[in-house]
């Protein structure tokens, strides 16, 4: 009996220490949040990169415009290279968010048009039409799905989308999606995000499921 006494006591005791020991190391965390908290002082939109050759930034991207929507912020979404075949995103914010200013090139992937003169011209377009969002300060947030690949192969020049990028309004925040894009846009955006690729569905022959994978 004394010893079963002994063993509550003993695992009483250990309980109560891992509560402190908790305790303390979260406190200690809450200073470092809270710290990292009152020095985030500057008020302004933030530019986004979601990269990486891993499944999930333009889902990442898309997240981002529910977020904005529920606080009744103006969204403006425009897709490079995607929009030949129907997407979940499509189908939902064109019968259920009117308020979206949604634009895509349609034109597909670029390893199934093969047509480099007339990518490029579609890229144009589809520019023009991201550059007047960029420009446009009612936008609160600005998605540009894909459109590393436009600066990767060429399509768009480079300078001009950068600058465009930098010199958006001051409120405005953008969102870019897609692999590489290169050093310069990087160096440009506030947060850059890499989505790793550790294994996927499709390499074990498994098809893209709807409303999973578009």
């Amino acid at each position: 009996m004394r010893s079963s006494i002994k063993d509550i006591k003993h695992d009483l005791g250990t309980i109560v220490d891992k509560n402190e020991k908790h305790k303390s190391a979260m406190q200690k965390q809450k200073t470092k949040v809270d710290a990292a908290i009152d020095r985030a002082d500057i008020e302004r939109g933030v530019a986004v990169l979601l990269t990486g050759n891993g499944k999930g930034k333009s889902s990442s991207a898309f997240g981002m415009v529910l977020r904005a929507l529920g606080y009744g912020q103006k969204v403006g979404v425009v897709q490079f290279i995607k929009g030949a075949q129907l997407s979940g995103e499509e189908i939902y914010l064109r019968d259920h968010c009117p308020q979206v200013d949604f634009y895509q090139m349609g034109t597909g992937f670029t390893w199934n048009t093969q047509d480099r003169t007339g990518d490029i011209a579609a890229a144009e377009r589809t520019w023009e039409q991201a550059k007047r969002m960029l420009q446009d300060p009612a936008f609160d947030l600005v998605v540009l799905d894909e459109l590393t690949y436009m600066i990767g192969y060429q399509y768009l020049d480079e300078t001009n989308v950068l600058t465009t990028l930098r010199e958006r309004p001051i409120e405005q925040s953008v969102v870019v999606t897609g692999r590489g894009g290169g050093r310069a846009l990087q160096n440009i955006m506030d947060t850059v995000s890499e989505v790793k690729d550790i294994q996927h569905a499709f390499n074990a022959g498994i098809k893209a499921r709807k409303g999973v994978d578009f």
